[in-house]
């Protein structure tokens, strides 16, 4: 379910760029010194109203005020500032909306090119083919469009969009945004465009960081071939070779059924617990030259007992990399004074308490024990961790997973093929033909290096990213599963930029929402091969599903939540301070929420998830994506799926309360997950 990393974590450093601004009664105080003092702003604004009467009172005093927090003493004199002002403000709705059509035009154009720039300077980082050397880091870590604000701000088109379209802060657009026409909801966006000014060279450093992230772990790979058991068997095929965490995720889950089962998932789980430990032996992460025992930590060579060399600590130095990169950010930032507030409400535009308290009043609720007795009578045994990931509530029609690779495998040998049946993959969803080949016209299949990602194109008519794992031997199950998911990524991107009547609108509130049809697409990938669920019970199959989902994704978000707290009030933590503290919070997470559920003290497996390492704190989405869904997929039982998803979806990017309220007619809950899962153990029980 991989997302495209650099854009999603530098759309969050960029919220600075756009989003911060003091709001109202706010204690905090800018850490850049203001060049403009407070009486020229007052006689700025008083010289505009006197000329141009009351009624854009509210965009002058604003404007005004904005302009003046981002001019710099190298922008121009104060005179400077009030000639600008004075020539450059414009009043009329005709003018203004002119104004806004330019700007709108000319964003467009720099953001799409430069994204087309970013997409190809990352191949040989993101597709398979040779060995990444030195150079292709070198290019596919640069941001071309490092420097764009800085020469917006130089040649005053930053000034300009400030000074004529507000900065509304996030309790501003909920108290009025439910009033707001299309063009309002366009302008105020235009607003969040210019609020602060990060120098070029810190947000360069930013993706040169997050890329390097990235590749840290598109790269990190696990033999399944050369894990053996204590007696030296080797229980896995000797060419599978899955990502972490992601295949070894995918993997433990298949083996709920099958040979050997209980036993291959104690071993992934031993070979998580040295990854997140750094007791794993470097010579096997990528490479097949050992065989290794997980369960002893030992690895051979020829027979022989090798030396093993433990990874040193690489993977929290990575993590501590991103977060000196993007608090470097906080400086320039007086609205969201840290990443955590950027990461929330800047980009999520949910406070990160109000994400918090969800999740908690969640795994903490009554269903959870429900379930997992279920879970434990289904197994017939007790519970252990890594049933964290039972996937015994989704439906294959009784077939094994070997014989649904088979028949994956057979119906898409390489990328091409999968490019080829997307129209009919839509049109088995419900869209006219039309429109199918409209949508997937502008989306481009590709081979990926790591697990696979979605990446939208920045403009219309563009093309999006699928990116996708295809073996020799075609894509298996899993491959396949993961591709309807990042599809449905796609059809959103695709829609969302093209079919949104403003572009300053284009998108969704939050990757949340985004993930939310992404999994909508998912949960019918065995309907896409044409073998359709006939158990009468699938409703409620599929509401435990996403209820086990979210129980356990949500611990996953709240310890990804508590590291970068304490990353903030340790900032000089070492690496290993750092894998101490983020092995301690699974811990207490685990303790607290899971211990009495799942069996074990002290487990760490909520810290395995990769996209702590390489995406900064964008789990929280996919709980919350798992929330909007089931409302989501309520909204559409019964109804055509293209239209409603195009009625939804075509909203753009509002907050996200606000598209909930017209999408589902109410805000994100916990509570439909909660009853629907008590209605499916009474209907199944």
């Amino acid at each position: 379910m991989r997302k495209q990393i650099i854009i999603m974590a530098m759309a969050t450093v960029l919220v600075v760029a756009s989003c911060a601004r003091k709001q109202e009664g706010s204690s905090e105080s800018a850490n850049i010194k203001t060049f403009i003092n407070q009486t020229t702003v007052e006689q700025v604004t008083k010289a505009l109203l006197d000329s141009l009467g009351a009624e854009p009172q509210f965009r002058i005093e604003r404007g005004v005020k904005q302009v003046a927090a981002l001019w710099r003493e190298s922008d121009g004199t104060s005179a400077d500032f009030e000639k600008f002002c004075k020539e450059n403000f414009v009043a009329g709705d005709s003018e203004l909306e002119s104004l806004y059509k330019k700007l709108e035009r000319n964003f467009e154009i720099f953001r799409g090119h430069f994204h087309k720039m970013d997409v190809l300077l990352k191949e040989p980082l993101q597709l398979t083919g040779p060995e990444i050397e030195p150079v292709d880091m070198m290019f596919g870590s640069y941001d071309a469009s490092a420097h764009l604000d800085d020469d917006f701000f130089n040649n005053k088109i930053a000034f300009l969009t400030a000074l004529n379209f507000p900065f509304y802060s996030l309790n501003e657009k909920t108290e009025k945004g439910a009033s707001w026409s299309r063009k309002d909801w366009a302008y105020a966006r235009m607003g969040d465009r210019f609020t602060s000014r990060v120098p070029a060279d810190i947000l360069l450093k930013a993706s040169q960081t997050l890329t390097e992230a990235d590749a840290y772990i598109s790269d990190y790979n696990i033999w399944m071939g050369k894990l053996q058991n204590n007696e030296g068997k080797q229980l896995f095929p000797a060419d599978m070779k899955l990502i972490t965490h992601w295949g070894l995720r995918d993997e433990l889950k298949s083996n709920y059924a099958g040979e050997n089962g209980l036993e291959k998932q104690q071993m992934i789980y031993a070979v998580m617990k040295h990854i997140i430990g750094q007791s794993i032996p470097q010579q096997v992460i990528n490479k097949g030259d050992y065989t290794w025992n997980p369960l002893s930590n030992k690895i051979f060579k020829d027979g022989k007992e090798a030396t093993a060399t433990p990874e040193p600590d690489k993977r929290y130095e990575v993590l501590l990399s991103n977060f000196h990169a993007l608090k470097a950010v906080d400086a320039y930032s007086p609205n969201f004074p840290t990443y955590i507030s950027r990461a929330f409400e800047g980009g999520m535009e949910i406070p990160q308490e109000d994400v918090e308290r969800l999740f908690t009043e969640f795994v903490s609720s009554p269903q959870v024990k429900e379930v997992a007795a279920y879970i434990s009578s289904k197994l017939g045994r007790q519970l252990q961790p890594f049933d964290i990931w039972y996937n015994g509530f989704k439906s294959r029609g009784g077939m094994p997973e070997e014989q649904l690779t088979a028949i994956t495998s057979k119906k898409y040998p390489d990328p091409k093929a999968l490019e080829a049946d997307l129209p009919n993959i839509l049109m088995k969803l419900g869209w006219e033909k039309e429109k199918a080949l409209q949508i997937t016209s502008l989306i481009k299949v590709d081979p990926s290096r790591g697990a696979g990602h979605a990446w939208g194109a920045e403009m219309r008519n563009d093309f999006a990213r699928l990116r996708t794992r295809i073996g020799e031997k075609g894509m298996d199950y899993k491959g396949y599963n993961i591709a309807v998911h990042e599809f449905g990524h796609n059809v959103e991107q695709t829609v969302t930029m093209n079919d949104v009547d403003y572009y300053m609108l284009q998108g969704v509130p939050n990757t949340a929402f985004t993930e939310a049809v992404a999994f909508l697409f998912q949960k019918r990938d065995l309907e896409l091969l044409g073998m359709p669920n006939a158990d009468p019970d699938k409703d409620h199959m599929m509401a435990l599903d996403n209820f086990w989902s979210c129980y356990e994704i949500m611990g996953v978000s709240l310890v990804d939540m508590k590291v970068w707290k304490w990353m903030y009030e340790n900032p000089e933590a070492t690496p290993a301070q750092l894998k101490e503290a983020v092995i301690s919070a699974a811990k207490e997470v685990w303790n607290k929420y899971y211990a009495d559920i799942m069996g074990g003290k002290d487990e760490p497996i909520l810290a395995i998830y990769s996209h702590m390492i390489d995406n900064p704190l964008y789990l929280s989405n996919y709980p919350m994506g798992h929330l909007i869904e089931f409302q989501i997929e309520q909204q559409v039982k019964g109804k055509p799926l293209a239209q409603e998803f195009n009625r939804m979806y075509t909203q753009g990017r509002l907050i996200p309360q606000q598209w909930m309220k017209n999408a589902v007619g109410s805000e994100i809950s916990i509570q439909p997950t909660l009853n629907a899962a008590a209605e499916a153990l009474k209907a199944i029980q």
